[in-house]
């Protein structure tokens, strides 16, 4: 089992920028990628970054391209978002998730562990 708990979310003016955090605990040598989704309100859970937890390649949605990064430190078993330049159509509950196999990396259904998410409000 691999537990991931978020933090970072909170409300801000479109423009500013956010840094959410995802801790893993547990299993964590079973990780493979950890990857960022987010749900806005009546839509689906949609991906948005994922990282390679030993090799650190990153992966991004083309939405956020240029204005998130994605980031690892393995030391403290924690992955970071750094999203600048927000958009009020960034609002979402921001859901960290762990993939343990090689499944695809850009489908929630591909991973197999989430955080309980943190809520962002960018407001215009």
């Amino acid at each position: 089992q691999v537990q991931l708990v978020e933090s970072g979310g909170g409300l801000v003016q479109a423009g500013a920028s956010l840094r959410l955090s995802c801790v893993a605990s547990g299993r964590t040598f079973s990780i493979l990628s950890v990857g960022w989704f987010r749900q806005a309100p009546g839509k689906e859970r949609e991906f948005v970054a994922a990282i390679n937890w030993s090799a650190g390649r990153t992966y991004y949605t083309d939405s956020v391209k240029g204005r998130f990064i994605i980031s690892r430190d393995n030391a403290k078993d924690t992955v970071y978002l750094q999203m600048n330049s927000l958009k009020p159509e960034d609002t979402a509950v921001m859901y960290c998730a762990a993939r343990t196999t090689a499944s695809p990396i850009t489908r929630v259904g591909g991973y197999d562990f989430w955080g309980q998410g943190t809520q962002v409000t960018v407001s215009s």
